[in-house]
C-alpha cells in the first residue's frame, strides 16, 4: 500500500468539511467560507486515526474567559498539525494544548455520526478501505 503523504491527508480532510461533520450544535452557523469551524474534535480523531501520534487540547478564550476546546495532533519529534487553526477569529485566542489520551467512546458519542461520516469520507477520497479506529465501536 502506498505511503499516505500529510498534503494528501490534508486535501482529504478539507475536501470533506461539510455543515454535517462539524459540531452539531453550531451546524446552523457552518458556511463554506470558514469550513473548518467547529470541526477540531473530529478532524484530530481521523487524523490521529491516519497518523497515529498524540492528541492535544487547548481552551479558546474571547476577552479572557473560555469559550470553547479546541483539538489538533502532535506526531513525533514535536511535530505539530493542526487543519482547523485557520477556524479562528481575531478576538478568539487558543491556549497551548496539553497532551490528552483519546477519549473513550462514550465520552464523545455526541460527535460519534459526524466523526464517523468525516472517516469515511476522507478515507474515500484517499483510496483507502479501512485504517485504524473507533468507528465500528458505536455500543448495541
Amino acid at each position: 500500500m502506498t505511503p499516505l503523504l500529510l498534503s494528501d491527508i490534508e486535501r482529504a480532510v478539507r475536501s470533506s468539511w461539510s455543515a454535517e461533520t462539524c459540531t452539531p450544535e453550531y451546524r446552523s452557523c457552518w458556511t463554506g467560507d470558514n469550513p473548518a469551524r467547529d470541526q477540531c474534535g473530529v478532524t484530530a480523531m481521523v487524523v490521529n486515526d491516519l497518523l497515529g501520534g498524540e492528541l492535544l487540547r487547548g481552551e479558546v478564550h474571547v476577552d479572557g474567559e473560555r469559550v470553547d476546546y479546541h483539538w489538533w495532533n502532535r506526531l513525533g519529534e514535536g511535530v505539530e498539525i493542526d487543519l482547523t487553526r485557520e477556524q479562528f477569529g481575531p478576538e478568539e485566542h487558543v491556549t497551548d494544548g496539553i497532551v490528552v489520551p483519546r477519549p473513550p467512546f462514550d465520552e464523545w458519542s455526541r460527535l460519534h455520526d459526524e466523526y464517523t461520516l468525516l472517516r469515511t469520507r476522507v478515507l474515500r477520497r484517499l483510496g483507502r478501505q479501512d485504517a485504524p479506529g473507533v468507528a465500528e465501536e458505536r455500543p448495541a
